[in-house]
Formats: C-alpha cells, sequence, structure tokens
C-alpha cells in the first residue's frame, strides 16, 4: 500500500511541471451544487456520483472530477487564452456490477490536471505532448482517438433526422448504439397501435402518447440502412492500429465517407504536431472507438496513457470539451482541451520499479 504521503509528493511534482507550462493553480470546492452539472458528465458518472441533500443548499455532490467546474469557472471570467492546473482528490462510488473488492483507488483519489483554453490549433499537440513528457519513464502505452470524427460518421449516414439524433445520443454507449444500429439496419415491422380515442394508463400523457405513436407509425415507412453503410461504420469503429497506418486506412475509408473527410484532415495534421515535438508515433495507438465509454462531455480529440496492468484504469486521460464551454459559457465559448493523472498510480509504478532494481543482482 502506497502512503498518502508518498501520492502527494508525486501529485505536487506533477502540479510543478503544470506550472511551468505555464498554468496557473485552481481549486473548485469538494462538495459542489449538483443541478445540471451531473446530466454534464453523462450517464456513467451520474450513477457513480456521491449525491446528497442539504435543507438549504438543495442537492449536493462531492466533486468527480475537476474539468467541469473548472471550466464552470473560466466561463464565468476567465482570460482568453488561459491555463489551469489542479491537484486534489475526487470520488466515485464503485461500478455497478463490479466484484472486485473496492479500494480507494476505486472511490477515493488524487487527480492531477492540466486545462487548456486557447484557439491554437496546436492546443491538442501540446498537452499530449506535456503529459507524454511527464510519464514517459513509466514505459506506458498511449492511445488515441476523436470522438468528431465519430460524430461526423454518423451524421453523415444517409437516415432520417430522427435515427440519426438517437444514433449520436447513444454513441458514448456502444451496446445500445449496436442495438439501434441494428435496428435501423433492419426493415421495418408494422405494429399495431392503440385506438387513440382509447383510455390507457401510464405515466405520459394523453398528448405525449398520440405524439409517439404518430413518430413511430412515420418510423415504419422508413426505408432500412444498407448494409453497406453498416459495413463501413462497423470498420470504422473497429480501427486500430499505430498512427501512421490507422490514418492510411482512415484516408481509405474517407473517399467511401466524404463526411468524415474533415475529421481525418484533422488528425493528420494534429499527428504531424505531435510527431514534430519528438514522439515516435509508431508507438501511439490511433483508436477510432476511444472515448466511447468516458466522460461524454468529450467531442474531439482524447487520449489515455495506459500501464499493462491487469484491472487498472488509465494511468492518465484527456481530450477536447469545446461544446462544454458552449453549455456553460451562457453565449460565450472557447475550444479547450486538457486532461488529468492519478498520482496514485504513478506512485505505485515507481514503487515497483524501484523494487525491481532492488532486487537485481549487483555485477562484481
Amino acid at each position: 500500500m502506497i502512503p498518502k504521503q508518498a501520492k502527494q509528493a508525486v501529485g505536487q511534482r506533477l502540479l510543478s511541471r503544470f506550472r511551468d507550462a505555464g498554468a496557473t493553480e485552481i481549486a473548485p470546492d469538494i462538495l459542489l451544487p449538483a443541478g445540471d452539472l451531473l446530466d454534464l458528465y453523462g450517464e456513467d458518472i451520474r450513477a457513480r456520483a456521491y449525491v446528497t441533500q442539504d435543507p438549504i443548499r438543495g442537492e449536493m455532490m462531492l466533486r468527480p472530477d475537476f474539468t467541469v467546474p473548472v471550466v464552470q469557472a473560466h466561463m464565468q471570467n476567465g482570460a482568453d487564452p488561459a491555463r489551469y492546473c489542479y491537484l486534489g482528490e475526487v470520488f466515485r462510488k464503485q461500478d455497478t456490477g463490479d466484484t472486485r473488492p473496492a479500494t480507494p483507488r476505486d472511490h477515493e483519489y488524487l487527480q492531477c490536471g492540466f486545462e487548456l483554453f486557447t484557439r491554437d490549433p496546436q492546443a491538442d499537440a501540446e498537452v499530449f505532448a506535456l503529459f507524454h513528457d511527464a510519464l514517459a519513464p513509466l514505459g506506458l502505452q498511449a492511445r488515441m482517438g476523436d470522438m468528431g470524427l465519430l460524430l461526423d460518421a454518423v451524421r453523415g449516414l444517409p437516415l432520417t433526422e430522427a435515427r440519426s439524433v438517437a444514433l449520436l445520443h447513444h454513441i458514448w454507449r456502444p451496446g445500445r448504439f449496436a442495438r439501434l444500429l441494428a435496428r435501423f439496419s433492419a426493415p421495418s415491422i408494422a405494429r399495431e397501435f392503440p385506438d387513440v380515442t382509447t383510455s390507457w394508463a401510464g405515466m405520459r400523457t394523453e398528448d405525449e402518447m398520440i405524439r409517439r405513436i404518430a413518430r413511430l407509425q412515420s418510423d415504419v415507412a422508413v426505408p432500412p440502412l444498407a448494409p453497406v453503410w453498416t459495413d463501413r461504420l462497423e470498420r470504422l469503429f473497429a480501427l486500430r492500429a499505430p498512427a501512421p497506418q490507422a490514418l492510411s486506412t482512415l484516408a481509405d475509408l474517407a473517399r467511401d465517407m466524404p463526411a468524415i473527410a474533415p475529421a481525418v484532415a484533422r488528425i493528420r495534421d494534429r499527428l504531424d504536431a505531435i510527431a514534430a515535438r519528438g514522439i515516435d508515433l509508431q508507438t501511439v495507438i490511433f483508436d477510432a472507438s476511444h472515448g466511447r465509454t468516458t466522460m461524454e462531455y468529450y467531442d474531439g480529440f482524447t487520449f489515455t496513457f495506459q500501464a499493462d496492468r491487469a484491472g487498472w484504469p488509465p494511468v492518465a486521460s484527456g481530450g477536447r470539451y469545446d461544446a462544454l464551454t458552449r453549455v456553460l459559457g451562457r453565449g460565450r465559448e472557447i475550444p479547450a482541451v486538457g486532461g488529468i493523472i492519478r498520482p496514485g498510480l504513478v506512485a505505485e509504478l515507481e514503487a515497483q520499479a524501484r523494487s525491481v532494481l532492488a532486487c537485481r543482482p549487483r555485477g562484481g
């Protein structure tokens, strides 16, 4: 067991690195008003947040991460551009159905992070390189993706607006998305609907039920999505390869899926900028589905650094969340990208490395 002091020491070391990159330290409250924040995190974190009821302040939650409160603070009175860093505990319940014994790394742990608000097109590469350099001694596997690529691919499918919106809504839930795609790819089955003059029981009002029945009736007439489009989408979602090879495959897919061409060009520029910072792209895995099971506020570039340890969460993760600044900006918006590192996991890896070195025989 790594003592808290060791984890804090690693966190302070990382925080110093982020300060050296020009970031201003910020410390959001531990207890936050729940309100709309839970909806911004998406279903996964909403289900795992510690929420309580305060008789004066209403529904409150223990901080499940830093990004949303940092964006909220920045959009109220922040400069443009701006850089922030932070270090502190976050709190999340254990995953539903997780049979592993809960440990501190599951429900309470340190996060050290860096957030960059800027219109600089090099921002993604800068943040990725900052995290890559900070974690280089640990030999982690770097992975990246781009949620904008997948969103554009879905928007480009020949679907009705209602079906497109449904797929986009569930893109962060791969199981539901796959079932919905299969349904839209199969011929619609005619259904018997109740007579709208008949009374029924339920939570919905009569007007809501009438509108829902009308939507379902109109959907029956929609032709299925052609198999060629399902195949192309599944090929895209399954793409996982070293970044240079993945980029070549993306270029091929873009010829059949023109809607993703701008995203592919953006990914190419990002990879060029990362390579220009001295990072070997062959060591970076591009996973097209990367980010589909993490925070729903990521809408562009995503990345993680993963240790070769069964059952471990990523040691570091992050991405771009431009849409979040629009939601919280009340008319203002600014491109933003950032990420977090878990100092406790870094401390464990460093302790293991020291142990291995100590056990090696010394030369005579």
